[in-house]
């Protein structure tokens, strides 16, 4: 007898549920929201995405360095490493450790995650996001997951080749480049390593790079 009621109060409460439903949809409360096209939300820039993120980049703290070649680039490393006064400079890159090596630019050493002494770390970067001058970066790159992090100033050598306009066209490009192997760890880096978190001040280098270079190749 119990489990007839229960059965009864449950048609009751369906059976008004059902009744609402029948009485038409609520109206949306963006009813233009289907109409919404994201890229409306951001102005138009006349600026070519290469320029677009040199700006973005430089206006959140980064230090842009434009090179013609990979010649002008090797002399920039250079000028860096000599007029800081580094004494040791990480290549976390084969490529880039081999440009240098056979440039005879002995100042640059193969990365090494065991040692914390060196000024600086070149990488390089899955590709640049022109709307919000950041850095993709995955843990596919060589030493990907300290590298970009570990040490207190981060120099990324980027081409031409790897500039996207906005963060989409980073996750595309990944997909492209790895297909099915992507890799375990992507992360969007985006200036120097800050925090407000104590007194609302500024504080910059707390959990990573104090200083974030991007030496690009226009090649």
């Amino acid at each position: 007898m119990a489990a007839q009621q229960t059965s009864q109060a449950k048609e009751q409460i369906l059976s008004k549920i059902r009744k609402a439903l029948s009485a038409g949809a609520l109206p949306m409360p963006f009813p233009e929201q289907e109409k919404w096209n994201p890229q409306e939300a951001f102005e138009a820039s006349l600026l070519t995405s290469d320029e677009l993120f040199a700006e973005n980049f430089i206006a959140l703290g980064g230090k842009y360095v434009y090179c013609q070649n990979e010649h002008e680039l090797l002399e920039n490393l250079q000028a860096l490493y000599d007029s800081r006064e580094w004494s040791k400079l990480f290549c976390a890159d084969k490529n880039l450790l081999t440009l240098a090596h056979n440039n005879r630019q002995d100042f640059v050493w193969p990365a090494d995650n065991t040692d914390d002494t060196a000024d600086a770390c070149i990488t390089n970067c899955e590709a640049l996001i022109a709307r919000t001058g950041s850095f993709l970066m995955s843990s596919r790159q060589d030493l990907g997951r300290v590298s970009s992090v570990f040490y207190p100033v981060h120099i990324v050598v980027a081409y031409k080749a790897d500039v996207v306009y906005d963060i989409e066209d980073g996750f595309v490009h990944l997909n492209n480049k790895y297909g099915e192997q992507q890799p375990s760890m992507i992360s969007i880096q985006t200036g120097p390593s800050r925090t407000a978190d104590i007194e609302k001040t500024l504080v910059t280098g707390v959990h990573g790079p104090k200083e974030v270079f991007c030496f690009y190749v226009n090649a």
